[in-house]
């Protein structure tokens, strides 16, 4: 059985656009969104990235069975944890049983603003596996005080607290992480970079059966050609490899980087055009790597027109 999800892409859409697009995701019958959380897009031309808090409080309103995760949320340094347990509670109250949230170790575009030096990947993770003591903690109710290597509380309770907690899923593309979520998350998420890798590691490393995110990037369009164009011009990290993608601070670093891609570095792997076949296979391969929630990011402004796509071509195939 797999979960197929729709991505809801700060980085390209405004708040209002976000909350229509998770209710007609909704309507359409994907079973679950992921919300990105940052501070800037990774280019310019992309040209939104509103706070993903707000726009939740706004989701839950319009929608009534979708669940929704972060797609993810660093909860290190531009926000404290201590925040973001007072904000995933407030989510989880007011969509009861149907937010997760999905946490990692962050990237320095949207991190290093208030002049926070940007650490290695081993203390970023350290920090996050500290941030989720800080946040299951408070989640417990009661006054906390906690005296960490990263972070202090001093008598911090947060009062709204829901019925349920939310399940906290881990966001990984390599081996320390994967280790890290199996070992204090509920979920894995991969964003689509050694995915197969990293899901053998979470698994092995006590994941067991708990559930797995993954993200894929597609572009629907009127023409296979037209659909790579948009993905070249609209989208062209997903041509970056290994750790180009946590290191670099502005817009315009991503631009110049952008610069070196051809548009076949962008688009390879990737379905683009109106055919739902390499859709399917797509979500196929995905699956038979043992993931077992598929959100799909369509890139570009056609999110209404790839949901009727979707709809008729694509969701039947996977019920």
């Amino acid at each position: 059985m797999v979960d197929i999800g729709y991505k809801l892409a700060s980085e390209e859409h405004g708040p209002l656009d976000l909350v229509c697009s998770a209710r007609q995701a909704e309507d359409a019958g994907f079973s679950f969104a992921m919300i990105s959380d940052h501070y800037h897009p990774w280019i310019v031309r992309q040209g939104e990235s509103p706070f993903v808090w707000g726009v939740i409080g706004g989701i839950s309103q319009v929608t009534a069975d979708l669940e929704l995760v972060t797609g993810v949320t660093c909860p290190t340094m531009r926000i404290h944890p201590g925040i973001i347990a007072q904000a995933a509670a407030t989510a989880a109250a007011m969509m009861p049983g149907r937010f997760v949230l999905g946490l990692g170790s962050g990237e320095n575009l949207n991190e290093h603003i208030f002049g926070d030096r940007w650490p290695p990947a081993p203390v970023r993770i350290e920090m996050l596996e500290e941030a989720v003591e800080v946040i299951r903690a408070l989640w417990t109710g009661g006054m906390q005080t906690y005296y960490g290597s990263f972070y202090t509380l001093e008598n911090a309770q947060v009062f709204s607290l829901p019925e349920i907690l939310p399940p906290i899923a881990i966001a990984s593309e390599g081996p320390i992480s994967a280790s890290l979520a199996a070992r204090v998350g509920d979920g894995f998420i991969n964003g689509g970079t050694n995915a197969e890798e990293s899901l053998v590691v979470f698994r092995q490393s006590g994941g067991g059966d708990k559930p797995a995110y993954v993200e894929i990037s597609v572009c629907w369009a009127e023409s296979e050609e037209v659909g790579e164009r948009t993905a070249y011009e609209q989208w062209p990290i997903a041509a970056n490899t290994g750790e180009l993608n946590r290191l670099l601070p502005t817009p315009a670093h991503y631009e110049q980087l952008a610069k070196m891609a051809t548009l076949e570095d962008v688009v390879e792997g990737m379905p683009c055009g109106p055919d739902p076949e390499p859709y399917i296979k797509k979500i196929e391969d995905r699956v038979r790597m043992g993931f077992d929630h598929i959100c799909i990011h369509q890139i570009g402004e056609q999110q209404k027109e790839f949901m009727d796509f979707a709809a008729a071509e694509i969701l039947p195939h996977f019920r």
